[in-house]
């Protein structure tokens, strides 16, 4: 199949490189302002350059990749879906929620698979965690634990257009705690605080902020992030159940350093980036796109799926900004 690619920044360079390697893929059409970035992907893919996103559109691709600035995810893919063509684009749909509202009742009824960017579902750990919570072999779930501790802070233009902590990098969490326990949450109590970086506490945001989630079945969720873990990017996902507990993350590369006499775990060298951590994980989300665009699957993770995530955000940032619970029927619209 053909793929188009509209956007070759730094995630858009990756799944360029990745979509290159996947059998179902011959060929790839991309577009980018930049032209080293569009030199780079024709040199080394074999890539053929157009001008613009539309061109893109009109180059018969059988599915798009959208890994351009959040302001024009809604744009790019309306488009795409008005051209029938599938599209995949990395979260969020939107810069805010209304306008992803936007984009869910434009696509809906269109019968175009959109497949909004959520890696983490495609991650081995998570894949096995979410089949032993279905399986029921962890029982009735009690504590959820997710973690995300980037290494260090984004830089100040990323952080004025990102729309917060829990926009952001939260989002991920929030995603995977709604996709393994197949439960929605109903309230959330966020709290934050600032440990270093200057222009995130200028933009209103904080660093380091800490969720409690009610799911609808009782359980608590325990959200953990921060923009400062010097020792690597860390990514966790603990479950505890009446039967067991088991955890995701816990492996060689773990960037975390034990204090226990006689201890060597974690071994490995930890994790520095994220694209380190989910490499497998985002090769299994493209080749889950081939999928959708062959007609095999439908997405894994649609414009609705991502808007509840964003709703949990939008819950957390009331929640950080009041210091008080707040329910998700209190944020929630459409």
């Amino acid at each position: 199949m053909r793929i188009g690619i509209m956007g070759l920044g730094r995630i858009g360079s990756f799944h360029t490189e990745t979509l290159s390697g996947l059998e179902a893929v011959d060929s790839l059409v991309v577009t980018d302002p930049v032209a080293a970035a569009v030199a780079t992907a024709t040199e080394r893919f074999g890539a053929t350059a157009v001008e613009s996103p539309e061109a893109v559109l009109a180059a018969g691709v059988d599915g798009v990749v959208v890994a351009a600035a959040t302001d024009a995810h809604p744009r790019l893919i309306l488009a795409a879906v008005k051209a029938g063509i599938p599209v995949f684009c990395e979260k969020p749909v939107a810069r805010g929620v209304e306008e992803s509202l936007e984009v869910l009742r434009a696509v809906e009824g269109s019968g175009v698979e959109v497949h909004i960017g959520y890696n983490r579902r495609f991650d081995a750990g998570c894949v096995a965690a979410r089949k032993a919570v279905v399986s029921g072999e962890l029982g009735d779930l009690h504590t959820v634990r997710s973690t995300t501790l980037d290494p260090a802070p984004p830089p100040p233009a990323y952080v004025a257009v990102s729309g917060g902590i829990f926009r952001d990098c939260s989002v991920h969490d929030f995603d995977i705690v709604r996709w393994v326990t197949g439960r929605e949450v109903v309230e959330v109590y966020a709290t934050g605080g600032n440990r270093g970086a200057d222009h995130i506490r200028e933009v209103g945001d904080v660093d380091t902020a800490s969720t409690l989630l009610t799911l609808d079945d009782g359980a608590i969720a325990v959200i953990s992030n921060s923009r400062h873990n010097a020792r690597g990017y860390d990514v966790r996902l603990e479950l505890h159940g009446m039967k067991d507990s088991i955890a995701v993350g816990l492996e060689d590369k773990l960037p975390l350093r034990s204090v226990e006499p006689g201890a060597t775990f974690p071994a490995g060298t930890p994790h520095d980036f994220f694209m380190d951590r989910f490499t497998a994980a985002y090769r299994a989300e493209l080749t889950a796109f081939t999928e959708v665009v062959a007609g095999t699957r439908t997405s894994p993770c649609t414009v609705a799926d991502a808007i509840e995530a964003s709703w949990i955000a939008e819950a957390c940032t009331l929640s950080l900004h009041e210091h008080r619970p707040v329910r998700l029927d209190e944020v929630r619209k459409g």
